[in-house]
């Protein structure tokens, strides 16, 4: 979309996910059998024989100590899917998982959630997301699951 950019787990960050979560948890790799999980390094879906990991991610937690906000009560941390060992990261800029219910959830700069928006038709994704934009006060976006509720990316202007 113009303007906006999804953003995977950071390198960074999925170093030390792959080694304790943030659940302070180490993660259990497996062989991926049946492929199709969102994997969040580089948003995609996984492939049948890819090694992966389910691990606990507190997206806001880790974005908030990189840019001292305090989201208070807004932290929260939750199961996400990865490469259990280093991959190159998104091949494309498309914006990735538009094709189901998603919720698009807004934020502050001071990390405290500004509304959300359950996007049903995935021709709606595009446009759910300008209007979060057209909010001034609006920082970025998590994109997340209805099903599960997961956080599945960021999006950023520009």
């Amino acid at each position: 979309m113009n303007g906006c950019t999804a953003h995977p787990v950071p390198p960074a960050t999925l170093q030390d996910l792959r080694a304790t979560d943030d659940a302070g948890r180490v993660p259990a790799p497996f062989t991926d059998d049946e492929g199709g999980a969102p994997l969040r390094c580089c948003l995609r879906r996984s492939r049948v024989g890819e090694r992966i990991a389910l691990v606990s991610y507190a997206p806001l937690r880790r974005w908030a100590a990189r840019t001292g906000a305090d989201p208070g009560a807004y932290d929260e941390q939750g199961p996400v899917f990865v490469h259990a060992e280093e991959c190159a990261g998104p091949e494309t800029d498309a914006l990735p998982f538009t094709h189901s219910h998603r919720v698009l959830r807004r934020y502050s700069a001071h990390g405290n959630i500004l509304g959300g928006r359950l996007v049903e038709d995935p021709g709606a994704f595009p446009p759910a997301l300008r209007e979060a934009f057209d909010d001034p006060s609006v920082a970025f976006v998590h994109v997340r699951a209805v099903e599960y509720g997961c956080f599945l990316y960021e999006v950023r202007r520009g």
